[in-house]
């Protein structure tokens, strides 16, 4: 017999609160145009993005990310000192120890809480959400931060047609904690390593260890029509598998939050899932540009603050990206 005390968790987990930042400039297409020869025409059709937040300098990774987590925490109504755990996705902190969740849980007053970096891409959302309800019942933790955050600008190759216009900035965190109703469904995820070439960061930082490499900075690259195929089909397939493992149907949706990348991916996906018209899809993209693992997060919050979605909602939520990796799941909105 073992002699483990058995952990004592809550018997469900749910999205208490939601919180968002978006730098202060904001960047047109113009802009954009200036290093690329293409049309504000072009980059619309094909990516649905007019603007883009680009973050100043005193804008680090941290600096949004502690933005946002304090109003995850006021809408949750949950203290600093109560988090027993920050999780925080990106791709765009560039030290790579110590975790930068270690800097945001102290700069929020949190205390001692666990606090760790993941890696994910555009699916880290997900990914830090399904170990959040994790900790929640389990009982290694009551509430959990969770943190998408992306300063893509410092990745972004503005001389690059294919990806200059895509990228923005921006920080997007929840409080997760215990519910006493199943509010977070089963999670659908995974990876497939043999297409990890299709978005990429183009020189490793190994590169870096001599000042003579020659190397051009590292920036994000990506076979669009690739990603654009697998997305549609692929992720399509993965968000109704969310749904089967929920246990709801399309009919049963108030939401849609898919990861914010481009317009017609959304659109087709929306198609293929056939969802029906009741459904609010988000569509932040617009204006927000791909923020990776912050998009997701600040779409919520956007669809909430706007009143286009309401406390409560049953929602589906997807990311999918660099990896290649997904997770989807359905949720109950705060």
């Amino acid at each position: 017999m073992s002699k483990i005390k058995p952990a004592k968790g809550s018997p469900y987990a749910r999205i208490l609160g939601v919180g968002g930042y978006r730098p202060t400039r904001v960047v047109p297409n113009e802009v954009i145009l200036e290093t690329i020869d293409s049309s504000d025409e072009w980059i619309r059709s094909r990516s649905g993005i007019a603007t883009r937040h680009w973050a100043s300098p005193q804008e680090t990774v941290a600096a949004m990310s502690v933005e946002a987590s304090g109003k995850a925490l006021a809408d949750a109504g949950v203290s600093p000192e109560q988090i027993g755990a920050v999780i925080v996705s990106t791709v765009s902190h560039f030290k790579q120890t110590p975790a930068v969740a270690t800097e945001i849980a102290h700069r929020i007053g949190a205390g001692k809480p666990a606090a760790f970096d993941i890696s994910a891409g555009c699916a880290g959302f997900g990914y830090g959400l399904t170990l959040a309800k994790g900790l929640v019942v389990e009982g290694s933790a009551e509430y959990v931060l969770v943190i998408g955050v992306e300063r893509l600008s410092d990745l972004t190759d503005l001389e690059d047609r294919a990806t200059a216009f895509l990228f923005g900035d921006g920080a997007g965190a929840v409080v997760v904690g215990p519910s006493d109703e199943p509010a977070i469904g089963p999670t659908v995820w995974g990876s497939e390593g043999d297409k990890s070439e299709t978005i990429k960061q183009t020189v490793p930082w190994d590169e870096y260890r001599t000042s003579d490499s020659g190397e051009k900075f590292p920036a994000i690259t990506q076979e669009g029509q690739a990603v654009f195929r697998w997305a549609v089909f692929e992720m399509a397939k993965v968000a109704q598998q969310a749904l089967d493992a929920a246990g709801i149907t399309a009919d049963d949706l108030d939401v849609f939050i898919p990861h914010q990348a481009n317009m017609r991916i959304i659109d087709s996906m929306v198609k293929t899932l056939k969802l029906p018209e009741h459904v609010t899809v988000a569509r932040d993209v617009e204006t927000t540009g791909n923020t990776s693992a912050a998009s997701i997060p600040l779409a919520m919050e956007r669809l909430l603050a706007t009143g286009a979605a309401k406390s409560g909602d049953t929602a589906l939520v997807i990311g999918f990206g660099a990896g290649l990796v997904y997770a989807a799941t359905v949720v109950t909105l705060p």
